[in-house]
């Protein structure tokens, strides 16, 4: 018998995944913010933003892959798994990802305004918490922030027009 090692597949590669997932939110006309939960080799679970379709504050991409992640693996402790997100989580998914014993969270683009995983405040690397989480920053970052900034772009643009028309 041969033995085989598999390599793990890259970080671009389930931030890839994590973009086609933002592009859906970005179709239905939600801030374009998608995320990936890999255990081991295997994508287990995807989310993307739909807080305004489901008018729900709960319906961030990060909190939908996590209950998918749970109910995939029977378990609410995520210990050995890995979340790629497009863009910085804010103080809730944050705070579920500290909550949900994630292993590592690799993030796409920084958020100054409201991100809780290194800009306005590190929550997932809190010394005084149970649980901290490995982070990497800047994955893929130029795509991700690119698809935000087309989407505001156009978001604004709309805004102009319904202010012309009559």
């Amino acid at each position: 018998m041969i033995n085989q090692t598999i390599e793990a597949k890259p970080d671009t590669f389930y931030m890839k995944e994590a973009i086609r997932q933002a592009k859906k939110a970005y179709k239905i006309k939600e801030v374009p913010i998608g995320c990936v939960i890999v255990q081991g080799d295997k994508i287990i679970a995807r989310g993307y933003n739909k807080r305004n379709t489901k008018k729900n504050t709960l319906a961030h991409a990060e909190l939908l892959a996590i209950n998918k992640a749970s109910k995939a693996i029977g378990d609410w402790r995520l210990e050995d798994c890995t979340m790629y997100i497009t863009l910085e989580p804010c103080q809730m998914c944050a705070g579920a990802i500290v909550q949900s014993r994630m292993k590592r969270v690799v993030i796409g683009s920084m958020n100054p305004k409201a991100g809780c995983a290194g800009s306005i405040i590190n929550l997932l690397e809190m010394k005084e918490f149970n649980h901290q989480v490995e982070l990497e920053i800047g994955v893929l970052e130029k795509e991700c922030t690119e698809l935000l900034q087309q989407f505001f772009r156009e978001l604004r643009e709309e805004k102009k027009q319904k202010k012309i028309t009559p």
